[in-house]
C-alpha cells in the first residue's frame, strides 16, 4: 500500500508562521548508494528540527543530552532500543525518546526503514553522545 502521508505546517492554531509548508513524505527517497544512514531535513526552528532519516543497517546506541526525539517509523522495521527496553518497530509505531535516554537501531527488514524524527529543540548536529 503507498504510503499517503503528508506533513502539514499550516498556521492552523496560532498566526505568525511565515515558514509554513506542505512535505509529502512519500516523495522523499534516499539515493540508491547511501551506505547505511541517510538524513533529509524537511523543517527547522527555534523550536524543533524535523527529518526523515533512513536507515539500512543500525544507528550505534547513543544519547542527546539536550534535546528529545520524537520518531515515527513510515517503512521497514527494526529492533529499537530505548533505555535498556527492546522493542519491534514498523510503519506507524511512534517512538518518544526522552532528553538522555540511550537510544538505538537494527533495521530488521530488507528494505532500509524510513522515520520521520523530530528533534526539540532546534538541532545542529552537536549533541549526539555515542553510550557504550
Amino acid at each position: 500500500m503507498d504510503i499517503k502521508v503528508a506533513v502539514f505546517l499550516l498556521g492552523a492554531f496560532g498566526s505568525g508562521f511565515s515558514n509554513a509548508q506542505k512535505v509529502v513524505l512519500s516523495e522523499i527517497k534516499a539515493p540508491d548508494n547511501f551506505e547505511n544512514i541517510h538524513v533529509v531535513k524537511i523543517a527547522s526552528d527555534a523550536n524543533a528540527s524535523d527529518f526523515v532519516i533512513f536507515i539500512k543497517h543500525h544507528v550505534p546506541l547513543h544519547k542527546h543530552v539536550e534535546h528529545t526525539e520524537t520518531i515515527y517509523v513510515l517503512e521497514g522495521r527494526g529492533e529499537f532500543q530505548l533505555g535498556k527496553t527492546k522493542l519491534q518497530i514498523g510503519p506507524g509505531d511512534y517512538i518518544k525518546v526522552p532528553q538522555g535516554v540511550p537510544h538505538s537501531l537494527k533495521v530488521l527488514s530488507s528494505e532500509p526503514l524510513k522515520a520521520i524524527s523530530i528533534q526539540a529543540p532546534e538541532f545542529f548536529g552537536k549533541d549526539r553522545v555515542a553510550v557504550e
